[in-house]
């Protein structure tokens, strides 16, 4: 039997294909495609012409032929993607009626020019185009997806195969496994792409929706699925074991195809997700293609969710690193459609409080396209709210205004009487939210009061610190949160890196208070300020970071990598920046007489050259040279750069990889400071803060504060840990508590019990009998925990658990009658965040610093994993979970001290680690068992008997042979689970016949009726409803 990607992952995945709806082509077939494209003429010419009915024969060949030239174009697809999402004209794709398209997928269909060819696993057509392929690879195979990626990078850097990488738009890649979460290069998973001409860049995808797999799959038809073996040679598979287990709706592969290939999602990705972006790469501009992140994508379907709810305002918190600006600019196009089909004309306004990020979200909008419109004074911006038109460009092309906040005065406010029919709906996007809207000042009422009827999205990397904003409630500014993207998630999928802080070794330190001691001034004769931008103090402060970043360059071989120095006043930035052309000369400002400081991985040079350094400060140099001087900087011309309070957030420079802190920087500024860092460059893992201040005491504050807000957002996991301790009498007193409140509802007939929750309008009584369901949920997992079955008897657990669901129903619809803001989507629940930073102290030794989601990532770890344990009464569980509540009544696990939180991380884990194994066991022994339990649990008993002396496989055959002989019984006479005694008395047959009878093991008769007991309890409680 052969057992190879095709059987075990490309088979599996054609036929998940066709049941989502793609008609498969033979192989037989290929030859009826345009070779130079591989457009299929045939279904291109009918597809286009049921699209565009007034189009002839004639154009639609002369369409063609169009598009075939712009295929050949050197611009990565461009025309070519501009001509398949065209609104006008003869229209590729039909994006209103996307069924109206045609869906088709084949195996091995040849891309060929010349002698040069190659043949993707899987290709997607739509409309005949091949605009989708899917590379798999065998699980556990030796390089993972990564060789796919390596060989189709250099696949695409040959031009002979230009034309195939132009009119791909999505490429999936997977090896049928799970993803090894926050590694740096893609080993196992499945991954999505868009096309690139070098460095396929591989992302993560994590469905975030309830796909009703029912509406989405079709039947599976044998007749199809014979037809597909057959046309692949493999007919053999039909009856392999591996070969059905493949064909599961829900392995990895199966999932992304799911996920990003069913018609509405493939719609959505073909239409919005897509960027062009002029990049400029070592100098040299150049075309890359973007396809968006996950986030992205469910973060602009949140947003068209609560716009259907009339809600105008809510909160995105996606973390540094994420692309926000991106997901600014993806919404453009996608709330334009949307407003579009509404006859609503959207105009959208960027609103930043720095200059410098009004430059920085100014360029990645042009960059990728999109008109910019810069208001630079008050009265320009006056004049621009009272005019009406929708757009400012002469060519009618998408636009989007970046202004700073300063700009909104009283006098700002949009014109109500018009005289003619325009309906605008203006769309603001509020950078950073988490700072510079206070209601005290009065920019935010500006803000508010310009159009009243605006929709306000505000955008945030760090979450919203009720400790730093308490003079106001933030959400009653912003409403609630949209969606959120974490750091542990962000870690995780490889968009952010770790962070490694570096302490000043001793010596340094006694040198800087040598210094300190020479220039020490009575209190308050001079500014601190000036003590720490002294010569004295500057001088051998630059020595050290230059030292520090030759060093680090020379570590990693790579004179690439920059550092930027963030000072403690703007007159120490200038007194560093002089030390430093003191000892390097007079530095540049203007680009062209810059060279290239970056190359890509060269040798170390024996003999280190000249560094060089901008000073980018808001009273130094004009905008414009700080904008060339930053760009000069993430090109590679430029080695470090000195700052003050400009660049520490949202600056975007891949090669930065050394921080250079000289003072404390609090609270969300911290946080945005810290992760100027972490974006991925080549194979880094990590980024390094090389800290002269010492900020652990303003991390553990901001550390603390971040909690809070993870505590309020994502629920107490101390208080889920709380409740898996408890006496059975506190039980006992719960599910009394509980059937109090339910008292005057029917609970046994959800359908009456719908009838009276729907006629429940006060919801301080649907939040009691919320909290009451709610605390029965839970409860029931409680009691399997610690393993009092009988008390599952005392409530009937599955029927309150559905009438769980219809209370929740009502609470909503009221919500949505009284046009409320809901709370923020709970699909995350347990998505908490997670960000790791190591202190190097000195190159001597290494501690960890976490953010505090970790510890609340690994309580709610440990805690799942506990319940996942389906043997309540396995002597190692026992101890485990004893040892767990020992722990947590000796141990203050909340404590946030970097220390207390370390060790208690270590010991849950220990115990998580554990319980893991255990579950792993389990697991294998169940599906020996086909995944029956009550068989995992007898088996593992019987091991525990020192009566009992037999050999483990000889004790799961006979096992296995009583199941079978025992189930055959139970479904010949389907009452005998009512007579008990004669179920054990037919039980204890089999037992005796398999064991002593036909395995002749010697079983005295007390060995023989325990082992029967064990099995018959076993039946009983499932019979009954009870668990172990």
């Amino acid at each position: 039997m052969s057992f190879n990607e095709d059987s075990r992952v490309k088979i599996p995945a054609l036929l998940h294909l066709n049941r989502l709806g793609y008609t498969y082509i033979s192989r037989k077939e290929h030859h009826l495609r345009q070779e130079e494209t591989n457009i299929f003429k045939g279904i291109f010419i009918k597809s286009i012409g049921r699209i565009n009915p007034s189009a002839t024969e004639a154009e639609l060949e002369r369409h063609l032929e169009e598009i075939t030239l712009k295929l050949d174009y050197d611009d990565l697809g461009k025309e070519f993607y501009k001509a398949l999402t065209a609104t006008s004209g003869i229209k590729l794709l039909d994006f209103k009626n996307f069924s109206n398209n045609s869906f088709h997928v084949t195996t091995e269909l040849t891309c060929k020019n010349g002698d040069e060819e190659f043949r993707p696993d899987i290709t997607v057509l739509i409309n005949g185009m091949p605009l989708v392929f899917t590379e798999v690879k065998r699980p556990n195979n030796r390089d993972g997806v990564l060789a796919e990626r390596q060989r189709i990078n250099k696949r695409y850097q040959n031009r002979k195969f230009k034309r195939f990488a132009n009119i791909t738009q999505l490429m999936l890649f997977s090896n049928n496994m799970e993803y090894i979460d926050g590694v740096i290069e893609p080993v196992q998973g499945a991954y999505y792409a868009t096309s690139a001409y070098k460095d396929l860049l591989f992302n993560y995808f994590r469905e975030e929706e309830d796909i009703n797999l029912t509406d989405l799959l079709a039947e599976a038809d044998d007749d199809i699925e014979n037809a597909i073996l057959k046309d692949n040679n493999v007919e053999v598979l039909k009856s392999s074991p591996e070969f059905q287990t493949n064909k599961h709706y829900n392995t990895p592969t199966n999932r992304i195809l799911t996920s990003l290939l069913s018609r509405e999602r493939l719609a959505f990705m073909l239409n919005y997700a897509i960027a062009y972006v002029e990049e400029e790469v070592n100098g040299v501009k150049e075309i890359q293609k973007h396809i968006m992140r996950y986030p992205q994508v469910f973060a602009t379907k949140a947003i068209a969710q609560k716009l259907d709810k009339g809600i105008t305002k809510g909160i995105i918190w996606h973390t540094q690193g994420s692309g926000k600006t991106a997901l600014a600019y993806y919404n453009v196009k996608f709330l334009t459609d949307y407003y579009q089909k509404k006859n609503i004309i959207p105009k959208f306004y960027f609103v930043v409080d720095r200059i410098d990020l009004a430059i920085q979200a100014a360029t990645e909008f042009s960059n990728r396209g999109l008109k910019v419109k810069m208001v630079n004074s008050k009265s320009e911006f006056i004049k621009e709210l009272q005019t009406v038109a929708a757009i400012h460009n002469a060519s009618g092309e998408a636009e989007i205004s970046v202004i700073n906040i300063q700009k909104f005065s009283e006098d700002a406010v949009v014109h109500t009487d018009i005289h003619y029919d325009i309906n605008i709906q203006r769309i603001y996007f509020l950078d950073e939210a988490h700072r510079s809207y206070n209601p005290k000042g009065n920019y935010l009422a500006n803000l508010i009061n310009s159009d009243k009827q605006a929709i306000k999205i505000a955008l945030t990397g760090t979450p919203l610190l009720k400790q730093v904003i308490k003079d106001f409630d933030t959400k009653q500014l912003f409403g609630d949160y949209i969606h959120k993207y974490y750091y542990n998630r962000s870690i995780a999928d490889g968009y952010t890196l770790r962070l490694i802080r570096e302490g000043i070794d001793t010596n340094y330190k006694m040198q800087m208070k040598e210094i300190l001691e020479q220039i020490k001034v009575l209190q308050g004769d001079i500014a601190k300020k000036l003590v720490y931008a002294h010569p004295k103090y500057t001088e051998p402060l630059m020595d050290y970071i230059i030292d520090d970043l030759r060093k680090f360059r020379k570590a990693e071989n790579d004179d690439s990598l920059g550092g930027m120095v963030v000072c403690d006043s703007s007159e120490q930035a200038k007194a560093l920046f002089g030390c430093f052309e003191k000892r390097f000369g007079e530095q540049e400002t203007s680009i062209s007489d810059l060279s290239m400081a970056a190359e890509d991985q060269a040798p170390y040079e024996k003999h280190e050259k000249d560094l060089t350094a901008a000073l980018i400060l808001h009273d130094v140099n004009d905008k414009d040279i700080r904008k060339d001087l930053i760009k000069a900087f993430k090109s590679g011309q430029i080695d470090i750069l000195f700052v003050f309070n400009m660049l520490l957030t949202g600056f975007d420079a891949k090669r930065l990889k050394k921080l250079y802190l000289t003072r404390v920087i609090k609270d969300h500024n911290l946080l945005q400071t810290l992760t100027r860092v972490n974006r991925p460059y080549k194979n880094y893992r990590f980024g390094f803060v090389v800290d002269f201040a010492d900020i652990t005491s303003a991390f553990d504050r901001t550390n603390r504060m971040y909690f809070d807000e993870l505590q309020a957002e994502l629920g107490d996991e101390m208080e889920s840990y709380s409740k898996l301790f408890k006496s059975e009498e506190e039980i006992q007193a719960d599910i009394e508590s509980i059937k109090e409140t339910l008292f005057h509802y029917d609970t046994n007939n959800a359908e009456i019990f719908n009838q009276q929750v729907s006629e429940v309008t006060d919801k301080k009584v649907l939040s009691d009998l919320l909290k009451a369901l709610n605390n029965a949920k839970e409860l029931k997992n409680i009691i399997r925990l610690q393993g009092l079955e009988e008390l599952l008897q005392k409530l009937d657990f599955y029927k309150l658990n559905q009438l769980l669901n219809v209370a929740q129903a009502q609470l909503d619809k009221l919500n949505q009658l009284d046009a409320l803001q809901n709370d923020a989507d709970t699909t995350n629940l347990l998505n908490t965040a997670l960000e790791d930073i190591i202190f190097l102290f000195t190159k001597v030794s290494e501690n960890e610093l976490v953010i505090a989601d970790e510890l609340k990532n690994q309580l709610r770890r440990t805690r799942e994993e506990l319940l996942h344990n389906f043997d309540s009464h396995d002597p190692h569980f026992i101890s485990l979970k004893d040892e767990l509540e020992r722990l947590f009544k000796k141990k203050n696990l909340e404590e946030i001290s970097q220390a207390e939180m370390k060790d208690n991380i270590i010991l849950l884990k220990a115990i998580y680690d554990k319980v893991k194994e255990l579950n792993r066991k389990n697991d294998l022994l169940k599906a020996k068992y086909e995944n029956d339990e009550k068989y995992v649990r007898i088996h593992k008993r019987l091991l525990e008997k020192e009566s009992l002396s037999v050999k483990e496989i000889q004790l799961y055959e006979a096992l296995q042979s009583i199941k079978q002989q025992t189930d055959e019984q139970l479904i010949r006479n389907n009452r005998i689970m009512e007579n008990e005694s004669y179920f054990g008395d037919s039980v204890m047959q089999i037992v005796i016949g398999e064991l002593i009878d036909k395995r002749k093991l010697s079983l005295n008769f007390d060995t023989a009726e325990s082992i029967n007991e064990l099995i018959v309890t076993e039946y009983l409680n499932q019979y009954h409803g009870k668990r172990a």
